[in-house]
């Protein structure tokens, strides 16, 4: 019987990752400069330093490493606060698990208060229990530490226990620790989604009809 269920954040509840790609991009328009063809896929592999180091020298601009990391990170911010929406059928899942008594934690790499704003401004935050960041937490999803804890608080077994993933390097971890998995189909993994249906026990290309799913998880 599933009584509870933990939520990645970025890719699975909100649709959200394509502003880390375009991050650099949104922090040249906001000084007025056009970016180059392809300047996400460029930055993708740097860190937030050598990004910024790229545009300093790119795009000449005056400001300082330090300066420009800030500069990003706003746009990021403003991003959870005023535009990252819901993905299609999601708050339909989250109202229908709460009618079923199955209680709610949130598990995210993002920053606590960017995703509480998001989940307040969307109406969506009654729904949760407590929200588990992995720097809180002290370890990354490829541990299994942030979803540990998260059921801890909702007192739940991992058995009976869903967790909705997007990326494959946390469904393995996941599903390592005991979780019942559900992968979630997300543009910025589509490369790895024959992996993500193999190794995860449930798939949701998107959060369509939510009884038949259920219906599903009593398989699991």
């Amino acid at each position: 019987m599933i009584k509870g269920a933990i939520f990645d954040v970025d890719g699975t509840l909100l649709d959200s990752m394509p502003v880390w790609d375009e991050a650099g991009e949104r922090y040249l328009k906001s000084l007025g400069l056009a970016a180059e063809n392809g300047l996400g896929e460029k930055m993708f592999s740097m860190t937030m330093e050598e990004g910024a180091r790229y545009l300093k020298e790119a795009y000449r601009i005056p400001d300082s490493i330090a300066g420009i990391v800030d500069g990003i990170n706003r746009q990021i911010e403003e991003f959870y606060l005023y535009e990252a929406e819901l993905k299609s059928g999601a708050r339909e899942y989250l109202k229908r698990l709460a009618e079923k008594s199955v209680r709610l934690t949130a598990a995210t790499s993002s920053d606590r208060y960017l995703v509480e704003a998001a989940f307040v401004r969307l109406g969506i935050d009654r729904y949760f229990d407590e929200v588990f960041t992995c720097s809180e937490t002290g370890a990354g999803k490829d541990k299994p530490t942030i979803y540990l804890k998260a059921a801890s608080c909702m007192g739940t077994k991992p058995e009976e226990t869903l967790v909705f993933e997007d990326a494959l390097h946390a469904i393995e971890t996941s599903v390592a620790a005991g979780f019942i998995t559900v992968g979630i189909y997300d543009a910025s993994s589509k490369g790895q989604q024959e992996e993500v249906c193999r190794k995860a026990q449930l798939y949701l290309k998107a959060f369509g009809d939510f009884d038949t799913f259920w219906k599903s998880t009593s398989a699991c």
